[in-house]
């Protein structure tokens, strides 16, 4: 056995040791090299490889501006929702299809076919696409909870209209993705709309943000919009002119509200309504805004503005008397009649009695030039300039020949028409003075200049000569309000069909209160009542006795005659 000595030294191989030593020291000079290149001489193409795994560009979320009334209620608002999102290719990598009752559930929540929701994310080549949009928080945390795979949830708005059916015709509602799409969400839908701002940030491979860097786009705030609405007035007149149409069996109708002072909307409402908070009930019938859109022949409402252009030309005097009798008359070969024989009148018994013989014979000393101009210095046959999409601005025939009984008939409200918000408008100048305002739906900081279109004077007289239309005698005693005096004008159409004019009507009432100092003047329109009672001062003046009652009320209007007794019940004439 050979024995190791303990003393022995081991042996130095010297070769062994340069090798080793020339290896380590290249090694590192590699290193040392490599590490100067990538630092110092390019460094950005590995900064950029870097940015590209880390640096992502975020969105802040902009909510659309809120839509209120003129005291501040909302009208319209956003609130935070989710939209529930796929990445099929992350679905597919990922095997997210296997856990079956993950998916039914997922698909319950959604009130989605389970094969349908399959369906969207079987492509394994596309990286984006929505399973539902605007879900609730609730159903937003139900899908959290599942923890599927390549599902995810991404913050968005919906909008909310707190009033719902009242006001839904003048707000118009917004599409899934925040765009107006009718009423005043449509007009003032770039105003409305926010730009969202863009942040430059560094997120770690689990998508957290490590770093804030930059701002790259500033984001600009959606602006608000207040209405000249009063929602306290536009639920009056809603609620009224609703039980009216349905009480009457009619098709439909509207009414508008306007401050006479300043030219500002204070309600439009039209029914049948709908909820713009319930998208299955759209019907396209129910959002058209019928105060603007729709347009009729607005009958004996005309017959004032007759009055007005006859003192203004001078052709009969304020205490002149017309002779109506028999109570009817050819013209041209075809008859005008009133509906009983009322024999001489003045100006004032002719707007109270509603005498188509009068208006006729006025309008026959007018000709037709200067009865369109004063019809034209109203408003009517004209946009009123509110700026709603969707305003029609009615038909003022402006043609150089007339015969007698065309002129005639358009004293009385015919061959001309107007929309709601036209006649109100036409009713607000009266009450004025003889002032036009714009009309404005944006609440004003000042009193805008008014355009004097007819003679104060006259305004006042043919005010002064309407308030007997609605006391005891009138075609419009249910127009009546206690405690305030008011001038209006009952008006009945018929409806045009092809080839004349059909069996149903238009029932309209139009008029102003108090008269000592006006503030409000309201036209109403009830659209083909069935029964017996299709008058307007029957259908449509105690629709608006109730809304200028709730109005004044509101508005805080002291009453102008303390001994104004009601006399709605009392016998009233006929109107023509």
């Amino acid at each position: 056995m050979i024995k190791r000595n303990p003393k022995a030294k081991p042996n130095f191989i010297n070769w062994r040791f340069m090798t080793v030593s020339v290896v380590i020291v290249m090694v590192f000079s590699s290193l040392l090299a490599r590490a100067a290149y990538i630092q110092i001489i390019e460094p950005d193409r590995l900064q950029k490889e870097g940015d590209l795994r880390s640096l992502r560009t975020t969105s802040t979320q902009v909510q659309r501006g809120i839509i209120s009334d003129r005291n501040g209620q909302p009208l319209a608002i956003s609130v935070p929702v989710q939209a529930v999102w796929a990445d099929p290719k992350v679905i597919h990598e990922k095997g997210s299809l296997s856990n079956t009752k993950a998916w039914q559930a997922l698909s319950d929540v959604l009130s989605i076919e389970t094969n349908k929701l399959i369906e969207k994310v079987k492509n394994p080549k596309k990286r984006f696409i929505y399973l539902q949009r605007q879900v609730s928080p609730a159903m937003a945390q139900y899908v959290k909870q599942l923890a599927l795979p390549g599902v995810y949830l991404k913050p968005e708005s919906r909008r909310f209209y707190p009033t719902g059916e009242i006001s839904s015709q003048i707000i118009g509602f917004t599409n899934v993705d925040d765009k107006g799409q009718e009423g005043i969400e449509k007009t003032y839908d770039d105003w409305l709309t926010g730009i969202p701002g863009q942040r430059q940030v560094r997120k770690d491979r689990h998508g957290r943000v490590i770093e804030d860097i930059a701002v790259v786009k500033e984001a600009q705030q959606a602006k608000d919009i207040t209405l000249s609405i009063d929602q306290r007035i536009q639920s009056i007149a809603y609620r009224a002119l609703k039980k009216y149409v349905k009480l009457n069996k009619a098709t439909s109708g509207s009414a508008v509200v306007i401050d006479v002072t300043n030219g500002e909307v204070l309600a439009m409402v039209n029914s049948p309504s709908f909820n713009p908070n319930n998208r299955g009930q759209y019907q396209s019938f129910r959002v058209r805004n019928r105060a603007i859109t729709d347009t009729f022949e607005p009958g004996s409402t005309v017959k004032p503005f007759v009055i007005a252009s006859a003192l203004i030309n001078k052709v009969v005097e304020p205490d002149d008397i017309i002779d109506t009798s028999p109570g009817w008359m050819r013209i041209g070969g075809r008859r005008v009649a009133d509906h009983r024989n009322y024999g001489k009148m003045d100006l004032t018994m002719i707007l109270q009695k509603s005498s188509n013989i009068g208006v006729s014979k006025l309008a026959l000393e007018l000709t037709a030039p200067r009865l369109q101009a004063t019809f034209a210095d109203v408003g009517l046959g004209s946009d009123t300039g509110i700026g709603l999409i969707g305003e029609t601005s009615g038909v003022l025939p402006m043609r150089r020949r007339w015969s007698d009984f065309e002129l005639a008939t358009m004293s009385f409200g015919y061959a001309i028409t107007a929309n709601t918000l036209q006649l109100a408008q036409a009713y607000a100048i009266l009450a004025s003075g003889g002032v036009s305002y714009p009309l404005s739906m944006i609440k004003r900081d000042e009193k805008p200049q008014g355009e004097q279109v007819i003679p104060r004077e006259t305004a006042l007289q043919v005010i002064s000569m309407l308030e007997s239309v609605t006391k005891l005698g009138g075609t419009g005693t249910q127009a009546q309000v206690e405690g305030y005096r008011v001038a209006g004008k009952t008006g009945t159409s018929r409806k045009a069909v092809a080839g004349g004019y059909g069996d149903d009507y238009v029932a309209v009432f139009a008029g102003v209160a108090p008269v000592s100092n006006p503030k409000l003047a309201i036209a109403v329109i009830v659209n083909e009542p069935k029964g017996d009672r299709y008058y307007g001062g029957d259908v449509a003046a105690p629709v608006f006795a109730e809304v200028m009652d709730g109005s004044l009320q509101l508005l805080n209007v002291a009453p102008d005659d303390k001994e104004v007794r009601l006399s709605r019940h009392q016998p009233m004439a006929q109107e023509q």
